[in-house]
């Protein structure tokens, strides 16, 4: 009998409407493909020409692809990425984040287009499609970078050794080149710049932090303070300098606007010990087992000290019996026992009362 999958509510959810969509779409365009050549279904993929009397395209079209391959890859983000992240936060959590994953990007890149149609009044920028899991692709590195900045993937047997917050700026880079190609649209390139920043915002400021009970994390800490989680950390170090002070500009005019709260020293204090909780989460046990190893080693340097300092009491040479002049009782020596471990000597303290 094969293995059952098993896969979380809402990571199903989206694997069937991917599928459902991807599908439907393709069965539209090729019995629409001899009539037109470019064919579009408004009421699936997001058009800004078209689409605004089907609201719901703003959310579905992230689940929309066009081709074999790009669903292959689709079905793997979400199933592999999804299912991590689902665990990890929960359902409810992880579907918020799903939600400003899929919205804020297409809003964005509706606006964009919507913009430079005003700007240059060419038609091809309100009829382009804006569809993909793009957005969720982007986001789900991002996530997992907060989850564990310090894992490193190693590829090619050892020859290329990257950190995982170092694999969303190569996706950018990766999406934006194919997207001067025919491969990929404008609209791609504006999907993955806008995930990018949208699910980075909303894990650092916004999302919901789950309280560590072994910590003095507050119930009501939001977002990511943690210096492993900044901005330029997904940059290379020659460049982070200068991220990092353009980042903590743009920081101060959103803060100074009211659309960021800004970190206190608690909550910085906070994420940092959530930080160590996640990753210790990330080796075999989790936070538990840590506490355990710690433990241990604490018991077996107390054994050490303890058997030491019972091998010097009993390797102690014994004096020599006192002569005497006549016949006298002889007592019969004790023979010593073996040290156990855990036996305190209580000698030292006597003499320390006397003095």
């Amino acid at each position: 009998m094969p293995p059952r999958l098993n896969i979380p509510p809402i990571t199903r959810i989206l694997l069937i409407a991917l599928i459902s969509q991807s599908s439907l779409s393709a069965a539209i365009r090729y019995r629409q493909w001899p009539e037109e050549s470019d064919v579009v279904a408004p009421y699936l993929a997001l058009v800004p020409q078209l689409s605004l009397i089907y609201p719901w395209t703003f959310l579905t079209t992230t689940l929309l692809e066009k081709n074999v391959f790009t669903m292959g890859i689709a079905g793997l983000t979400i199933f592999y990425g999804g299912r991590y992240l689902e665990r990890s936060w929960t359902s409810k959590e992880f579907g918020k984040f799903l939600l400003v994953a899929s919205l804020a990007p297409n809003i964005l890149t509706f606006a964009t287009l919507v913009v430079l149609f005003a700007v240059t009044g060419d038609m091809k920028w309100t009829l382009a499609s804006i569809n993909g899991t793009i957005p969720l692709q982007i986001s789900f590195l991002v996530a997992s970078s907060q989850l564990v900045p310090a894992h490193t993937v190693t590829l090619f047997r050892g020859i290329v050794s990257l950190r995982v917050p170092r694999f969303p700026l190569l996706h950018v880079i990766g999406v934006s080149a194919l997207s001067l190609t025919p491969v990929l649209s404008f609209a791609s390139f504006l999907l993955v710049a806008t995930g990018f920043l949208a699910s980075w915002t909303y894990l650092r400021f916004y999302k919901r932090a789950f309280p560590d009970l072994e910590t003095n994390q507050s119930s009501s800490l939001r977002g990511d303070a943690s210096e492993t989680f900044a901005f330029a950390e997904f940059f290379p170090d020659l460049v982070k300098p200068f991220i990092a002070a353009f980042s903590n500009q743009v920081y101060t005019i959103l803060v100074s606007l009211r659309i960021c709260t800004p970190f206190s020293q608690a909550d910085a204090s906070a994420s940092r010990g959530e930080t160590f909780m996640q990753r210790s989460a990330g080796a075999p046990g989790g936070a538990r087992a840590e506490a355990e190893r710690r433990r241990a080693l604490a018991l077996k340097a107390l054994d050490q000290r303890l058997h030491a300092a019972t091998t010097t009491v009993g390797t102690k040479p014994q004096p020599p019996p006192p002569a005497s002049a006549g016949p006298s009782v002889q007592l019969q020596p004790q023979p010593s026992q073996p040290a156990m471990l855990g036996e305190t000597n209580y000698v030292p303290e006597r003499e320390e009362e006397k003095s």
